[in-house]
C-alpha cells in the first residue's frame, strides 16, 4: 500500500494493540495500490464506503477472473476507428496507460489488474474535433462481470469531446484516466443510462497541463448502484478545470460521486457544481466534494457547490463539501451545499398564472436541472437527457409535497 497507511497489518499487531489508529483525515492522504489485497474487502466504515450502498456493490469486491464467452460490455467505436482516435493499448505498461492513474480502492485495483488492455482515445495535436467522439458501452446481462481501463488523451493544442455514453445491464468496474496535454481543451461526458438492475463503480482520474482546460461531467439517470468518483489534478500554470455533475434517484437507486479537484499549479481556476433530483422511496444520492489548493497553488480561485431537490418522502441526499487550503496566497476559494424542497413561492408564481399544480411542478424541476444540461454543449445528449427528465417526472406524476422527510 502506498502513501499513507494506518492499518493494524502496516502498523504491526504489538503497535496497533499499543496505539490508536488514526482515521485519514484529508482527502490528499488517501493511500492507493495496483494491488487489490492491499485494500481488503469494504466494511461499510471506511472513510471512502461509509455512505455507499456496500451490500449491492459487493460483486465488484471480488477478483477473480470474468467469464469467458459473450463479453459484460459491448463497445461500439467503430466511428472513432474510422476517424483515426483510436490507439493501440495492450498490457499493463502499454505508453501512458498508468501515467497518472493511481487506484485509491478495491474495485479500482481489481479493474486496472484484470483488465490487461486498455480503450485508448486521443485527440491529435493541434486539431479541432468538428464532432464529439461517442464511445457506446452497453452491458450484455447483470449477471456478466465486466473490468476497463479507458484512456482518454488529449495532445497539445487540441480541442475535442468525449462521451462515454452507457446503456444495458451489467456489473461494471470500470477505470478513465484522462490526460489533457498543455494547452489542450477538452470536454468528457459520462452518461450513465443503465436499466434498473446494474451496478456500476467508476474511478475517473484527470490531469490538467499548462494552459490547457478540462470539462468533466456526470449524468446519472439509470442504474441500481452508480457510484462515479471523478477526481482532477490542475497540475500546470493557469490550467482550468470545471466538474459537472447531474443524477435523477428513482425508488431503490442509489447514486453516488465522490469528487476531488487539486490545485497543484498556479494561478489555476476551477469550478464544480453538482445537482440532483430524487424521488420514491429510497431514493439515495451520495455527493462529497473534496477540494485542495496546494502549497504552491499561489493566485488560485476556486468554488464547489452541490444542490439537491428531494421531490417526495422516503427519498434521501447526502451532501459532504469540505474545502482544504494549504496557501493563503489565494485569487478565492470556496464551497456550498442545499438539499430542499420544492419552493412554494415558485409553486404560486406559477399557478398564479393558470399552471396546474403537478405541471408547475413539473416546471420547477426542469428548471433545477437544465442549468447542468445546458453546459453539455452536445445537442443530440442535450435533446436526450431533457426527455429523460421528462420520463422521470412523469414516471413519478402527482407528486405530492413532502411533509417532514430528512434530506
Amino acid at each position: 500500500m502506498t502513501a499513507t497507511d494506518t492499518t493494524p497489518a502496516a502498523l504491526g499487531t504489538e503497535a496497533a494493540i499499543a496505539a490508536p489508529i488514526v482515521p485519514i483525515q484529508t482527502r490528499s492522504e488517501r493511500p492507493w495500490s495496483f494491488e487489490p489485497a492491499d485494500f481488503g474487502v469494504p466494511t461499510g466504515r471506511e472513510v471512502n464506503w461509509k455512505l455507499s450502498d456496500v451490500r449491492r456493490l459487493a460483486p465488484l469486491f471480488v477478483d477473480e477472473e470474468t467469464e469467458t464467452g459473450e463479453p459484460g460490455i459491448d463497445y461500439d467505436v467503430a466511428a472513432l476507428t474510422e476517424r483515426g482516435l483510436l490507439v493501440e493499448s495492450s498490457g499493463h505498461d502499454a505508453p501512458v496507460r498508468g501515467e497518472i492513474f493511481r487506484p485509491e480502492d478495491v474495485v479500482s485495483a481489481i479493474a486496472w489488474q484484470r483488465c490487461a488492455n486498455a480503450l485508448h482515445v486521443r485527440l491529435p495535436e493541434g486539431k479541432e474535433q468538428a464532432e464529439p467522439a461517442i464511445v457506446r458501452l452497453h452491458g450484455t446481462g447483470a449477471d456478466r462481470h465486466a473490468n476497463a481501463h479507458i484512456v482518454i488523451e488529449a495532445m497539445p493544442g487540441s480541442i475535442g469531446t468525449v462521451v462515454l455514453h452507457h446503456s444495458g445491464s451489467a456489473r461494471y468496474a470500470q477505470n478513465v484516466e484522462i490526460v489533457v496535454r498543455d494547452g489542450a481543451r477538452l470536454t468528457v461526458i459520462s452518461v450513465q443510462d443503465w436499466q434498473d438492475d446494474t451496478v456500476h463503480a467508476s474511478a475517473h482520474q484527470a490531469v490538467v497541463g499548462e494552459g490547457a482546460f478540462l470539462k468533466h461531467m456526470v449524468v446519472s439517470f439509470g442504474g441500481g448502484v452508480v457510484r462515479v468518483n471523478p477526481s482532477m489534478r490542475l497540475a500546470g500554470h493557469r490550467a482550468e478545470g470545471e466538474m459537472f455533475g447531474l443524477s435523477f434517484a428513482d425508488s431503490g437507486q442509489h447514486i453516488e460521486s465522490q469528487v476531488f479537484m487539486f490545485h497543484e499549479g498556479t494561478e489555476t481556476r476551477g469550478n464544480v457544481l453538482y445537482k440532483g433530483a430524487l424521488q420514491g422511496i429510497g431514493a439515495r444520492s451520495v455527493w462529497v466534494g473534496d477540494v485542495l489548493i496546494g502549497r504552491d497553488a499561489t493566485g488560485t480561485d476556486s468554488y464547489e457547490k452541490n444542490q439537491n431537490l428531494v421531490l417526495t418522502d422516503g427519498a434521501r441526499a447526502d451532501s459532504i463539501p469540505n474545502l482544504e487550503i494549504q496557501t493563503g496566497d489565494i485569487a478565492g476559494a470556496g464551497h456550498a451545499s442545499a438539499t430542499g424542497r420544492f419552493d412554494d413561492e415558485q409553486l404560486f408564481y406559477l399557478e398564479s398564472r393558470g399552471i396546474d399544480e403537478e405541471e408547475a411542478r413539473r416546471l420547477v424541476v426542469i428548471g433545477f436541472l437544465m442549468e447542468i444540461v445546458q453546459k453539455i454543449g452536445v445537442p443530440e445528449i442535450e435533446a436526450r437527457l431533457a426527455e429523460a427528465i421528462d420520463e422521470e417526472l412523469r414516471r413519478g406524476a402527482g407528486l405530492a409535497p413532502a411533509s417532514k422527510a430528512g434530506a
